[in-house]
Parts: C-alpha cells; structure tokens; sequence
C-alpha cells in the first residue's frame, strides 16, 4: 500500500508482488491505514483466535461424547 501512495500502479504493485487485483483491495480494505505492528498483532490474534476455536470445538466434541458415555451407564 505504501508503493501504491506512493504512486505505484495498482496493476503494477499485484504483478511485482505475484497477487491480484481483488486480492489487492481485500488486503486494503482490511490493512489500510495500519502500521506494520498494527498488522503483525492482527494477525498473532487472528492466529490465537483459531487455536481457540479448535480448542472449543474439540472440548465440545468431547464433552457429547462424555454425556452419551453417561447416559448409556445411567448416572
């Protein structure tokens, strides 16, 4: 983005860097305005946020099969 304000084509920018256009403005929309370390702890959440989300799915998978477990036995 800094290459585009700087007065880079777009086209030019998504060549250099092997991406596409609207792959491009995706990034813009979700990146503009960001400094570097704003982006970097985006994405350690973002990563955070998925280990959460296999935790909990995982936990909750367990946890069904526990309450079949104990229903079967009758406690």
């Amino acid at each position: 983005m800094k290459e585009a304000d700087a007065g880079m084509k777009v086209d030019d920018i998504c060549r250099k860097h092997g991406i596409g256009n609207a792959t491009y403005y995706v990034w813009k929309s979700k990146y503009g305005g960001m400094e570097a370390s704003e982006v970097k702890r985006m994405r350690e959440l973002e990563e955070e946020n998925t280990k959460l989300k296999k935790m909990f799915t995982e936990l909750s998978l367990e946890n069904h099969v526990m309450k079949e477990l104990f229903a079967k036995k009758g406690w």
